[in-house]
């Protein structure tokens, strides 16, 4: 299974239908993790999982979504509710009570990947402002096998970045 995971666009929805035209078949889901400040009845949104973030005013998105797969349990929210500038202790229990394998959000604009117990943990950046040490407009693909989670940032142009590449046991 295959997921793209984005963030934070902040109105630049040329980005977004970029992003997903050209990953739309080659991914099992595309997924936003909020404050894309577009209209919930984006027509793009009907081929993106998407959650609302503190600049989504649209009152369409939903505050968090859970995703089952074949191998993974999804849980999608902003982070803005978790207080994931302080951590990600609260997300991380609300990630237990749904039982996540994996846990994506954004809000901090900054890229982040962890492995905390058996759960991964994912800040794809913001595709359009980031922030902090690793000042990359990204965007990132899971791939996920029966034994590993494969991690790639990309840039918004596309382009794997080499030194952001991680693989985790299951």
């Amino acid at each position: 299974m295959k997921y793209l995971v984005m963030s934070d666009s902040h109105g630049d929805r040329e980005i977004v239908y970029r992003v997903t035209e050209h990953f739309k078949n080659q991914v099992d889901y595309i997924i936003h993790c909020g404050d894309s400040e577009l209209p919930s009845n984006e027509v793009i949104w009907q081929e993106v999982v998407v959650v609302t973030g503190n600049c989504d005013y649209d009152n369409g998105y939903q505050e968090v979504q859970i995703i089952h797969t074949p191998l993974d349990c999804i849980y999608v929210t902003h982070g803005h509710l978790s207080g994931v500038r302080m951590g990600i202790t609260k997300l991380g229990l609300q990630a237990q009570e749904a039982n996540a394998s994996i846990v994506l959000f954004g809000h901090t604009h900054e890229i982040g990947c962890e492995k905390v117990g058996q759960r991964l943990f994912l800040n794809p950046g913001s595709i359009s402002f980031p922030r902090g040490r690793l000042n990359y407009q990204s965007f990132a693909i899971i791939e996920s096998t029966d034994t590993s989670w494969d991690v790639q940032y990309y840039t918004r142009d596309f382009q794997p970045i080499k030194d952001l590449h991680f693989t985790f046991s299951k």
